[in-house]
């Protein structure tokens, strides 16, 4: 079936770029700042960082960052919810129709951000691209994270086929819209790929850096990226097979003139 037409418009020089954060108080005030330098050509943006209930001295940097940088916006969880409550919470407050996001460690490449935009620049868009996913082809990772996930990839790659080769990256580019309208489950942020495929939207992958990281520690370890990814593997394969896209074959009877 083809794509469906986009609920995303064109891209118009906006963008919101959401950064969900949880204990990562050294690596703010630099990755805002790479941020401001990588969109420093287009037309507006805004930085929007989601603190998941941190309790190291993220707040207080996130209230230095925000002094030094008008374009920085913070919301705030009480208590930490993970990941995927982290980026929706940023992305219900973007206040723009494109939303790219990456992690707040430092290892994704605010300079890719650009090279992603390029997808959905006027004349080079192809039909229906609601999401263009980074990939990580030379990660910088310990060989048992790097292992792990080429493992966890191609069992969801052949059960899902989401025609994606790195759903783990952080670095992704989508519409707002249609993000908000996909249904919501914990960790859902890393079956994007299959969600909007689900909706009948198209996607793109493009390579990316990927950096050491710089401070703290990962949160997610192999024990808890493979059991929970398990349970939600099937969870997205019955939304997959559950789907209904009805084909459309006339319009609203309001919308046409009655003959008399």
């Amino acid at each position: 079936m083809s794509p469906v037409s986009p609920r995303t418009p064109d891209f118009d020089g906006r963008l919101s770029v959401v950064v969900p954060v949880r204990d990562e108080a050294g690596s703010i005030e630099a990755l805002v700042n790479e941020i401001g330098a990588a969109l420093a050509g287009l037309a507006d943006y805004e930085i929007v960082y989601v603190d998941d209930g941190s309790r190291d001295a993220t707040p207080e940097a996130l209230a230095r960052a925000q002094r030094a940088n008008p374009r920085l916006r913070v919301v705030r969880h009480a208590e930490s919810c993970g990941q995927s409550a982290a980026i929706r919470s940023g992305v219900a407050a973007a206040r723009f129709p494109w939303i790219a996001t990456l992690d707040g460690d430092g290892q994704n490449d605010p300079a890719d951000i650009p090279r992603l935009l390029e997808a959905i620049s006027p004349g080079r868009r192809t039909p229906g691209l609601e999401l263009v996913a980074g990939w990580r082809a030379a990660r910088r990772d310990s060989w048992l994270r790097r292992l792990s996930s080429r493992v966890a990839n191609a069992v969801r790659a052949t059960l899902l086929g989401d025609r994606t080769p790195d759903t783990g990256c952080g670095l992704k580019l989508f519409g707002r819209e249609l993000f908000l309208a996909l249904p919501w489950f914990d960790h859902m942020h890393r079956f994007l790929p299959a969600l909007v495929l689900r909706e009948g939207a198209a996607l793109r992958s493009v390579t990316v850096n990927h950096r050491e990281r710089r401070t703290g520690r990962s949160k997610y370890g192999v024990h808890n990226r493979l059991w929970v990814g398990i349970v939600d593997l099937f969870g997205v394969m019955w939304l997959i097979r559950r789907a209904r896209r009805p084909t459309l074959v006339s319009k609203d009877p309001s919308d046409e003139t009655v003959q008399r």
